[in-house]
């Protein structure tokens, strides 16, 4: 892990649980049932990446879904000034997580090295 702060790791707990809430309050299909997997603050809290699950969508889904949450950036950080006491809300950066896809790759990989092993000492 990370050598951030309590209070940093303290904040991207609490932006994990209230970005998929702000979302969920939208009116916009595409981005209401969101995966949110990660928050990663960046700059104290001036800036944050939120990963996002995209296994299921298409290029072209997910291009749309990332016009749609530029465009509700400023009611996701309005909702999250609501719910919190902050002066300030991060900026937020939407990122596909594509760590799930990754994993699946190297589980793959390693099972072809396990079966040509296998069958080398066969």
């Amino acid at each position: 892990m990370d050598n951030k702060s309590v209070n940093l790791q303290r904040t991207q707990s609490l932006l994990m649980e209230l970005v998929p809430e702000a979302l969920s309050s939208l009116n916009d299909n595409r981005i209401k049932s969101l995966t949110i997997t990660d928050v990663d603050c960046k700059n104290g809290k001036y800036d944050a990446n939120v990963y996002y699950d995209g296994s299921d969508y298409t290029k072209e889904e997910l291009k749309e879904i990332r016009m749609s949450l530029r465009k509700a950036n400023g009611r996701i950080k309005s909702y999250i000034l609501n719910a919190t006491s902050w002066y300030k809300c991060p900026d937020f950066t939407f990122l596909v997580d594509d760590m799930m896809d990754k994993r699946a790759r190297m589980e793959d990989l390693f099972a072809q090295i396990s079966s040509k092993s296998n069958k080398d000492k066969e």
